[in-house]
């Protein structure tokens, strides 16, 4: 099987390989629904969704595996500054896995010229751009559409708008991640394929302009993952802390005052990037 092939002790010592696990796992959920469930009319109507689960079924034993082992270091540190020293490469291997999911669902979107494969998030996105008409939004971004919408709100109800979005989004993946350690990887391969999409319609569905799609929506979007990862790590470390030593033991408080810190953290950086992408990101992409 898939998963005992590739072990996560491997990617220990170098965060950057989980980028390659990323663009491993995303083109193969991104083939199997494409020549499995292309031809079956009901399951076709849901692959978007289909994908992210593949994603996720490959992904939780490297998910499992860091944050149980983020875990244990954390029962030994304490204070702002070591908490983050102890728990960056953990965060880092996070967006390495990230980067590797929006680069393989962009090139393989493209490719494959399959507007089913990510219907549930240009549904999605046309839901966050253009509420008012969701359906001619949905019929607009075709492989072979031109147009490209813009909000009419202005950038402080932008900011708000965003902001209270992004804070939702942290609340389920901590939610998630105390529920099911691994289980915040759901969340975060949505928004992986949301930012897909979103850039190949940004793109205009060109394989030579992605890079440039990229660098367009991860100015504002690294921050607001690495955001989402450090919530999830934190959910996932006070699950496993209160399994492993229950809330009266002596290491309690301190894991609790650690995962306080890195929530702290993602608050933060979530207010960064939205400030970045109501009023920074759209000075150099018009």
């Amino acid at each position: 099987m898939l998963e005992s092939l590739i072990n996560p002790k491997r990617v220990e010592k170098g965060p950057w390989k989980m980028f390659f696990i990323g663009l491993l796992y995303a083109s193969l959920s991104l083939l199997l629904v494409h020549f499995m469930f292309r031809g079956d009319s009901v399951l076709s109507k849901s692959s978007g969704l289909i994908v992210v689960l593949f994603c996720v079924m490959f992904s939780i034993p490297f998910m499992y595996f860091i944050i149980k082992n983020e875990e244990e270091e954390d029962e030994e540190v304490d204070g702002f500054f070591e908490v983050w020293r102890m728990h960056s490469d953990a965060i880092y291997a996070f967006l390495w896995l990230f980067l590797g999911f929006i680069l393989a669902f962009s090139i393989w979107y493209i490719v494959l010229q399959d507007s089913n494969l990510l219907n549930a998030q240009i549904e999605t996105y046309c839901n966050i751009n253009n509420p008012g008409d969701i359906d001619k939004c949905i019929s607009e971004y075709s492989f072979t559409s031109k147009v490209i919408s813009t909000s009419a709100l202005s950038n402080s109800s932008r900011f708000l708008s965003i902001l209270g979005n992004n804070f939702g989004v942290l609340i389920f993946t901590l939610i998630f991640s105390l529920i099911f350690g691994a289980g915040a990887i759901f969340i975060l391969a949505w928004n992986a394929s949301v930012i897909s999409a979103a850039i190949g319609i940004f793109t205009q569905y060109k394989l030579s302009e992605i890079p440039f799609g990229i660098l367009r929506y991860m100015i504002h979007g690294f921050p607001e993952i690495a955001a989402y990862f450090i919530t999830a790590l934190a959910g996932g470390m006070l699950g496993v802390g209160v399994i492993k030593n229950g809330i009266g033991n002596k290491k309690f408080p301190r894991i609790m005052k650690n995962v306080l810190i890195l929530i702290a953290i993602a608050i933060f950086i979530l207010l960064v990037a939205a400030f970045i992408e109501v009023f920074f990101t759209p000075l150099l992409f018009q």
